[in-house]
């Protein structure tokens, strides 16, 4: 940050690591409005000073492209589900920060949560869960702010459960007209779902105008 606690522009974000842009600074609902809205979103560890991002290329998912596997396919047909908007946000946000089960522990910090739940209490973070047979199948969240929707995490508690929650939240932002997913990262398991990798230039053009 610099004196005045402004972000630098996106563009001055480093290639390696790829886009780490700032550090320091707070989780207040301002700074992450601001941030968010210019395309930069806070990832760090526990112990760890608050780390700002804004990767180029930047991983999204347009919600026409969602892409359903013959495997999801057959499962849809056969498994009928519940889907719930806003219903237990901090639910989501506790279950999204359990251990991994490779052991490499969470990103997402008690200071994390507390700060998006404040985001939530705003209007401005919201969840999506999935039920199957009564029981909580998967859900995700994250930040919406005019046509973007930044997701921040998802999980699985049954087969196809984050898989489910993505292509609803997709087929959510279609009707309410937002534009891109933002993913932030390329993973494979969100790129065979349909995601793929933009310059930042692009991104940006989706952005909140000023």
């Amino acid at each position: 940050m610099d004196g005045k606690d402004n972000f630098p522009v996106i563009e001055e974000a480093l290639s390696e690591p790829n886009g780490l842009l700032a550090f320091g600074g707070d989780l207040s609902i301002e700074r992450l409005v601001k941030a968010y809205s210019h395309g930069i979103f806070p990832w760090y560890s526990d112990q760890e000073p608050i780390l700002w991002w804004a990767p180029d290329p930047r991983m999204v998912l347009y919600p026409g492209n969602f892409h359903i596997s013959k495997s999801l396919n057959r499962f849809l047909k056969k498994t009928p589900y519940q889907v719930h908007f806003n219903r237990n946000f901090e639910s989501v946000i506790d279950i999204c920060s359990e251990t991994r089960k490779d052991g490499l522990g969470t990103w997402i910090t008690d200071e994390m949560k507390q700060a998006y739940i404040e985001l939530h209490k705003q209007g401005k973070a919201h969840c999506l869960e999935i039920d199957i047979a009564g029981k909580l199948a998967g859900g995700i969240y994250g930040v919406a702010l005019d046509t973007v929707f930044y997701g921040e995490s998802m999980f699985s508690r049954q087969a196809n459960g984050s898989k489910i929650a993505l292509l609803e939240l997709c087929k959510y932002m279609l009707k309410n007209d937002y534009q891109i997913l933002d993913c932030q990262v390329h993973s494979n398991h969100i790129e065979s779902l349909g995601a793929e990798l933009i310059p930042m230039r692009v991104f940006k053009k989706f952005l909140p105008k000023k």
